[in-house]
């Protein structure tokens, strides 16, 4: 299909004046069509709204792909649709802990899409550096309420966290100060800067 065939289909089927142009700039990836126009514009070309983007990041996206409108999945997370509207308009997730793992599950998030599709990627690396740091049991509270994880298994991943880096310090600090690496504490540095990799590859990535 041209453009100008497919700006047709949008106009004829679904009421809405898409220029040819408008086309173009979806295709080239200048612009994004609104959560009406993608919807239609699988109609038009027999696909699902999922398969005409790429890896969803967004709540938008993820909403998007799995074909529901804001209305829809408001109802399902207990949320007024302008409350939640105004959270994914802002990128800024602010449910509850109820609310978050529903989310997770109707959206089919794994915890690191979860993270990301919320805005909280900068306030779980903040959280995560002061548990393996200082005392990691203070820190199962506020995480279990960024993140739609059970308690227990949560706590596993602190305390492994927690020990790999204190294990790095005590290398640093063997052997009167040690060489290379663990000596200049590079090795800490390091595995604070990756910490949410680290995280991640010990949660399992678990949704």
């Amino acid at each position: 299909m041209a453009p100008g065939h497919v700006a047709y289909g949008l106009r004829a089927q679904y009421g809405l004046l898409v220029t040819p142009e408008t086309v173009m700039a979806w295709e080239r990836g200048e612009i994004s069509p609104d959560s009406a126009e993608l919807t239609a514009l699988a109609g038009v070309l027999w696909c699902s709204p999922g398969e005409l983007l790429a890896e969803p990041v967004t709540l938008r996206e993820h909403r998007i792909a799995r074909g529901l409108a804001a209305e829809d999945l408001a109802r399902r997370l207990g949320l007024e649709t302008n409350s939640y509207q105004k959270m994914e308009d802002t990128g800024r997730w602010k449910g509850n802990e109820r609310q978050s793992a529903a989310l997770a599950t109707v959206l089919g998030l794994t915890l690191a899409q979860f993270v990301t599709a919320t805005g909280k990627n900068d306030e779980l690396a903040d959280l995560l550096r002061s548990a393996a740091t200082t005392r990691w049991q203070a820190y199962v509270k506020p995480l279990s309420k960024l993140l739609p994880v059970p308690k227990a298994h949560l706590e596993q991943v602190l305390e492994r966290l927690h020990a790999d880096y204190q294990s790095k310090m005590v290398a640093t600090l063997s052997w009167g100060g040690g060489v290379g690496e663990a000596g200049t504490g590079d090795a800490g540095r390091e595995f604070l800067a990756d910490i949410v990799e680290h995280f991640w590859y010990f949660a399992g990535g678990a949704a």
